[in-house]
């Protein structure tokens, strides 16, 4: 699976950007799906994940109530909705796909990656 993320730029505090991941492969469908990010010096973080049929969704404690997950399976695509932007989002956003529920917030877990995509909150 090739994944590529698209959708990041430069945004407000308090606005919203949609990220989409577009895959590559007709097993797309199978993939448990993920969004994670990173700043530079830190681990990534996880953000947000949705199953393979669409489900179940779990999301980081610091997206809770701001942030949705999506997937379309018709297209091999996963979105972030992001809203309500804190500066402290500012990251590089990935998405990653993982072969089934397991631990899905850790990103060792995640199997294939996309180029992530830079998201820059402004105070």
């Amino acid at each position: 699976v090739q994944l590529q993320a698209s959708g990041g730029g430069l945004v407000q505090a308090g606005g919203s950007l949609r990220l989409s991941c577009a895959a590559s492969g007709r097993t797309f469908s199978l993939y448990v799906m993920g969004w994670l990010r990173q700043t530079p010096g830190k681990e990534r973080e996880f953000v947000a994940v949705v199953s393979s049929s669409g489900n179940l969704i779990r999301y980081g404690e610091s997206v809770k109530g701001r942030f949705a997950i999506s997937r379309d399976n018709a297209n091999n695509t996963v979105y972030l909705r992001m809203n309500s932007l804190k500066p402290e989002d500012t990251a590089v956003y990935y998405c990653a796909a993982l072969p089934s529920w397991g631990d899905i917030d850790d990103p060792r877990e995640y199997i294939y990656w996309g180029q992530g995509t830079q998201v820059t909150v402004s105070s």
